[in-house]
């Protein structure tokens, strides 16, 4: 196949994770650094990891996507070769953008495993990524970031099917009057508000996601609510809310008869750590101690629509006339985001509160 007009390589880029006891408080330190975190507080939060074994799930599913999107690249094209880079842990972003170099690379595409507008999950991506070329030196190749794709179909049509097929575990006396509870990663209000071009949009993004999947789940017959879990920061710091537990709360204090609850983890690419604790121990415990039935959606992970949905963003870069797929009243994310968006609005010590690490593994 000729190789790809203009790029010359697709580099994954993610947050990383331990993958063996030993590993969890180095990187627990380098996701912390600079922020004066205490050692106490490292160790409570390392606890999380060892509940799994000392392995994150995160770079797993980098590898499984990778190998998914590299079997669509060898059947339809285009011909470009998979790097893969971390901001936190091993294979590092700059040692990956440095290899990239060595071989050679003039111009890569880079797709990011967080599909939202926000500091956290698209400037602070950027600024990995300029680094690294920095790092890297006079040969480092230029890299574009491809585009959010929160309302992309092949982001939430896996969300979508796999919230069906949560729904269906549940017991049938309580199916039908179910809640669905869209999770996401809460972050300072500050920060939500200088979130994409005009401001805002993480919060608006996650809500269009949250109507997108509950129009497509039994057509829309079930209560939905965006809810929010990981919260990090001080009590005395505003963050996004609700919190996932304390809703889960409201619904047991208001209802009649057995309730019932859908996790939804749309903030989410796969299965990090926040989502296998948070939701899968902490929420859980939670919704049992209160009574309701609760089960758990998959995250897209390595879903083939997901996967075609990497092809196809690629393929909006090589093409003079792409389809911009957007579902939805937001319409496609743009390519380049416009400077000055999603500034940084993160408090001192924001890692030092109730909930997990903020962006521990995201």
């Amino acid at each position: 196949m000729p190789r790809a007009p203009g790029y010359d390589a697709l580099l994954l880029v993610s947050f990383g994770g331990p993958e063996g006891p030993d590993e969890v408080i180095p990187f627990l330190e380098n996701v912390t650094r600079g922020r004066g975190i205490g050692r106490a507080r490292l160790a409570e939060v390392a606890e999380h990891y060892q509940l799994f074994g000392g392995v994150s799930p995160i770079n797993q599913q980098c590898r499984d996507l990778i190998a998914a999107i590299a079997a669509g690249f060898a059947t339809s094209g285009p011909d470009l070769p998979i790097y893969w880079g971390n901001r936190n842990w091993r294979p590092y972003l700059a040692d990956t953008v440095r290899q990239l170099a060595d071989d050679g690379v003039r111009a890569a595409l880079a797709f990011v495993t967080s599909a939202y507008s926000s500091y956290s999950s698209c400037r602070q991506y950027l600024g990995d990524i300029e680094q690294a070329r920095e790092l890297a030196g006079p040969t480092a190749p230029r890299i574009d970031k491809l585009r959010p794709y929160f309302n992309h179909p092949g982001f939430i049509e896996p969300l979508a099917e796999h919230t069906r097929s949560a729904l269906a575990t549940l017991p049938a006396v309580v199916r039908d009057h179910a809640h669905l509870l869209f999770t996401a990663h809460s972050v300072p209000t500050a920060m939500a508000a200088t979130s994409g071009p005009r401001g805002g949009a993480y919060v608006a993004q996650l809500t269009e996601v949250a109507r997108l999947v509950s129009e497509r789940v039994d057509g829309g017959s079930h209560p939905w609510r965006l809810v929010y879990q990981s919260r990090s920061g001080p009590p005395s710091q505003p963050w996004l809310g609700p919190d996932v537990r304390d809703h889960l709360a409201e619904i047991a204090a208001g209802r009649r008869a057995g309730a019932a609850a859908v996790l939804v983890p749309a903030g989410f690419v796969s299965d990090h750590m926040e989502v296998k604790f948070d939701l899968d121990v902490e929420a859980a415990r939670e919704a049992g101690r209160l009574g309701i039935a609760v089960a758990r959606a998959a995250t897209p992970g390595t879903h083939p629509r997901f996967v075609q949905m990497v092809r196809e963003l690629v393929a909006e870069r090589l093409e003079d006339h792409p389809e911009r797929l957007a579902l939805g009243t937001l319409g496609p994310s743009p390519d380049f985001c416009p400077a000055g968006c999603c500034a940084a609005a993160r408090p001192a010590g924001a890692a030092a509160g109730r909930g997990s690490l903020l962006g521990q593994d995201r």
